[in-house]
């Protein structure tokens, strides 16, 4: 691994002092860093590259990223996240050029691919998505590494431990990272000088015939007939695989009407994020993988800072926008493209013929202001084409960003959200935004006494009158009438659970019913694990005195 070396790459210079020194940028320059090609690019103002520099400073960039964070050991595995866009394609045409014999310093870790397909959320018929998908898998099999091809449609199939607490920790790595570097070495040693001792195949096989010709003859005929076997076999395969579908219509159509029963687009993109992180949690845990690798760019961290901070999710910046994300204990997600502009990216791209597949998503042709995302993301695009130097002072400022909670492995662990599994902050203080905002839904709840209508036990607020509306409330229609006696306390029991954030894309759903039925279970077992905590309260020991009792 390598190591940032500033006198290598300079940071980028100050906007307003090259403006006053009325330095023109012109793409007749030249490079920066050899002095002597013609630059054909200019990155930023008074940065510009030639392609081979440009070239080794992006890879550098990549390289120096996962050697000074050290997070990812030698042979460990690691999930890499494609959508088939611009920055996940040159994270995976990165990790490619790392793994590669001609790379100085190679990567030493196992990848994998995973792909989420969305199309069921923005209205793809299934011709359209397997068109998509037969694109990307042709990317994914050029690259030569495993890959797992996962639909939306799945997170109804989830188990219902899926969003049980981990270990902070992931098992495997006691050793610190150059002892572990020193063993990944020594094995591979070891297994080269196993390979020089073994005879080769051919030696084998001439040893075989010079003893016995006629068996010699027979084995090499049953070979051929299993080789033949073997790759007719393996065509079918991946045919079949690509033909079979993993999800139902039932389930398609359950996930159209989850995302239809959402008012704003805001809390769409939101709840589909939510979504999209449990099933690359899923195929990480059941597949072995231990890390996973986020195409976030810089441009896409500055946006999503402004973003969270917009929705109620400043507690959780730290870990939303930082290198290392461990809010699932045994799986950490790390992003090493986050020092990558999407100016850079699309150079990267377009001088090196990288290939990407666009996919649409929820927010496609949709205007500035339809949604908070699309808003931020046009406001920083439009402020970055004025004053270039935005999107790095927003980035720089993510980077000094601490979570007060992501310290407390090994000690008691605190809450965390039903939804995006964020440490919440129980102790609201009486000043704060978040108590006043509780308080106001409480009064809001209470009503006047004359004004409350008579509960029977068909009906939850007494709106069913006649016998055709016997058993339904306010006069809803059969599909969306409420049977249950406590829909409002389900409700306040749910949300409960819940971050701020989390809580305000909750409430643009029309019903709770919708939601895949390991998040309603855990909110259940949370429920009845709350209740059982509060029978048995006076029986608990604090904290406090657990540690003298253990020091005595």
């Amino acid at each position: 691994m390598c190591e940032v070396e500033d006198d290598d790459y300079p940071g980028e210079p100050l906007y307003e002092a090259a403006v006053a020194a009325g330095s023109a940028t012109s793409v007749a320059q030249k490079c920066m860093k050899c002095k002597t090609n013609s630059a054909v690019l200019v990155i930023r103002v008074g940065d510009a590259f030639c392609k081979s520099c440009f070239k080794e400073y992006f890879v550098h960039k990549f390289r120096a990223m996962l050697g000074k964070t050290r997070l990812i050991f030698p042979g460990e595995q690691v999930l890499l996240a494609l959508s088939g866009g611009p920055t996940s394609s040159a994270m995976l045409c990165q990790v490619q050029e790392g793994l590669s014999r001609e790379a100085p310093k190679k990567l030493r870790f196992s990848p994998g691919i995973v792909h989420i397909d969305e199309g069921a959320v923005c209205g793809r018929s299934l011709e359209e998505r397997r068109e998509t998908l037969s694109q990307l898998e042709r990317m994914f099999q050029a690259s030569g590494f495993s890959y797992h091809i996962v639909f939306l449609e799945e997170v109804f199939k989830l188990p219902n431990s899926m969003l049980h607490s981990v270990s902070c920790s992931p098992a495997g790595h006691g050793e610190n990272y150059k002892e572990a570097v020193d063993g990944f070495l020594q094995k591979q040693r070891e297994t080269l000088v196993h390979a020089e001792q073994k005879p080769t195949a051919v030696e084998q096989l001439n040893l075989t015939h010079s003893e016995n010709p006629v068996q010699s003859k027979l084995g090499q005929l049953s070979i051929d007939d299993v080789f033949t076997d073997q790759n007719s076999g393996s065509t079918l395969t991946e045919t079949s695989t690509r033909e079979k579908c993993k999800f139902t219509l039932a389930q398609t159509e359950a996930v159209k009407e989850l995302f239809s029963s959402i008012k704003t687009l805001t809390a769409k993109e939101e709840l589909l994020q939510t979504l999209r992180h449990h099933l690359l949690l899923y195929t990480a845990r059941i597949n072995g993988y231990t890390k996973i690798m986020m195409g976030d760019s810089c441009t896409r961290l500055a946006v999503k800072l402004l973003t969270n901070i917009s929705l109620g999710r400043g507690a959780s910046l730290a870990i939303d926008t930082g290198f290392s994300d461990n809010r699932y204990g045994d799986v950490i997600i790390v992003r090493p493209m986050r020092e990558y502009s999407s100016k850079e990216i699309a150079f990267y791209n377009k001088l090196f013929d990288v290939p990407n597949v666009f996919t649409p998503g929820l927010d496609t042709k949709a205007s500035d202001k339809a949604s908070i995302h699309r808003l931020t993301e046009s406001f920083v695009n439009k402020l970055q084409a004025d004053f270039p130097s935005t999107v790095s002072t927003v980035y720089r400022t993510s980077e000094k960003l601490n979570t007060a909670c992501s310290d407390l492995c090994g000690a008691e662990q605190p809450d965390k959200c039903l939804l995006c599994l964020c440490a919440m902050n129980n102790k609201i203080e009486e000043a704060s935004a978040f108590h006043a905002t509780l308080i106001s839904e409480k009064l809001s709840l209470k009503q006047v006494p004359d004004q409350v209508p008579e509960v029977t036990e068909q009906s939850c607020c007494g709106g069913g009158d006649g016998e055709e509306n016997n058993g339904k409330c306010c006069d809803m229609q059969s599909e969306t009438a409420c049977f249950s006696t406590d829909c409002g306390n389900r409700t306040t029991d749910l949300l409960a659970l819940l971050c701020y954030s989390c809580r305000l894309t909750i409430k643009d759903m029309v019903s709770l019913d919708l939601l895949p039925q390991y998040v309603l279970s855990e909110a259940e077992r949370r429920k009845r694990r709350a209740q059982v905590k509060e029978q048995i309260e006076e029986f608990l020991l604090a904290p406090d005195k657990e540690t003298d009792v253990a020091s005595s």
